[in-house]
C-alpha cells in the first residue's frame, strides 16, 4: 500500500522521516510517496484533505480535526523551543518588552509571520493580541524582510532561531517561555496526523514505522546527513544538528502523557478564549 507523506524540508523533518522512506527501517510493506512544503503550504493541503499523512501545525490541527486524527510519533514539542517575536530596532525591543508603555500604539506596527495558522501566530495572539496588522511571509524570509524594513517585528520559527543575532536582529520575546509560564507544559509546535477515516490498524502501524524511524535517526544521526543537507536552507552542519536537537527529543517518539496533556492544554485554551473552532473529536489515536 502507499500513502502520500508531507513534510517540510527542515532539518528536523528530514532527520525524522529519513530512515522509514528510505527503507532503512521495516516499513510492515507500506510505502510513502513524499512531497516537500513548508509548513503553511502543509496546513492548507490537510484543510483540503489531500494527503494521507502529513505534518501540521497544531493549531492548524483545530481546522483539520474532522478528517485527521493526531499520531504519537513524529511530532515537535518541548521547553525552550518556542517562536521568537524579533526586531531590528533595539528601542522598539525594549518598548515591547515593556507591555504597560503607553507610548506605543501596537496595533500600527506591522509583523511579519509564517503563516495565518500556524502555532508561532497563535501564541503571538495570546501574547500580544494588539499585534493585528499582520504579513505572511515565508518563514526564511521573515528575517529579510525585518532587514529591508518590509515590516517593524518578525515571527520567527526554525533555523532562524539561531541566525537572526548574526544579522543584528534582537529578540523581544520567545513565546515558549511564555506559553510555559503560563501553562508548565511544552509547547506543541508540530504534529503528524493522518486521515480519520483509515482503520485503527493502519493508523497504528504507521505510527509504530515512523516511531521507529526516529528511533534509527537517533541510534545513526550521521545516516541521513545528505538527505537532510539536500534539503535544508544553506547552513552549515553545525546548524542543522542545531537545529535537529533542538526540535527532535523525547516527544518526538512518543508524546506520552505529558505531550498528551500540552495539545490538549493548547485546544482547551483555544477553545475557551474562541480562537479555534469547538470539536467533539479525539485529537489522538486509539
Amino acid at each position: 500500500m502507499k500513502l502520500s507523506l508531507g513534510f517540510s524540508p527542515c532539518p528536523n523533518d528530514t532527520f525524522i522521516f529519513d530512515a522509514m522512506i528510505h527503507q532503512k527501517i521495516d516499513t510492515e510493506g507500506l510505502e510513502f510517496e513524499v512531497f516537500y512544503e513548508d509548513v503553511e503550504t502543509l496546513n492548507q493541503k490537510t484543510f483540503r484533505v489531500e494527503p494521507d499523512i502529513s505534518k501540521l501545525s497544531y493549531h492548524a490541527y483545530a481546522y483539520a480535526v474532522e478528517n485527521y486524527v493526531l499520531l504519537d510519533a513524529g511530532g515537535a514539542l518541548g521547553f525552550g523551543v518556542g517562536p521568537l517575536l524579533i526586531c531590528k530596532r533595539p528601542e522598539l525591543e525594549e518598548k515591547l518588552r515593556d507591555k504597560q508603555n503607553k507610548d506605543i500604539d501596537l496595533s500600527t506596527l506591522s509583523v511579519a509571520i509564517p503563516g495565518k495558522y500556524t502555532t508561532a501566530n497563535f501564541l503571538l495572539g495570546l501574547a500580544f493580541p494588539e499585534l493585528v496588522n499582520k504579513k505572511i511571509v515565508l518563514f526564511s524570509e521573515i528575517e529579510q524582510a525585518l532587514l529591508s524594513e518590509q515590516v517593524n517585528l518578525g515571527l520567527i520559527i526554525h533555523e532562524n532561531r539561531f541566525t537572526y543575532q548574526d544579522k543584528g536582529l534582537h529578540k523581544i520575546i520567545d513565546l515558549g517561555d511564555f506559553w510555559e509560564q503560563d501553562t508548565g507544559c511544552p509547547i506543541p509546535l508540530g504534529g503528524i496526523v493522518i486521515k480519520r477515516s483509515y482503520p485503527d490498524k493502519l493508523k497504528q502501524q504507521v505510527n509504530r514505522i515512523i516511531q521507529r524511524s526516529v528511533e534509527y535517526a537517533f541510534a545513526h544521526p550521521k545516516s541521513g546527513l545528505d538527505f537532510i543537507r539536500a534539503h535544508a536552507q544553506e547552513m552549515s552542519e553545525e546548524v542543522m544538528y542545531k537545529h535537529i536537537g533542538l526540535y527532535v527529543n523525547k516527544f518526538s517518539i512518543d508524546l506520552g502523557k505529558e505531550g498528551r496533556d500540552a495539545v490538549q492544554k493548547l485546544f482547551d485554551k483555544a477553545m475557551s478564549l474562541d480562537l479555534i473552532p469547538t470539536t467533539d473529536k479525539s485529537l489522538f489515536i486509539d
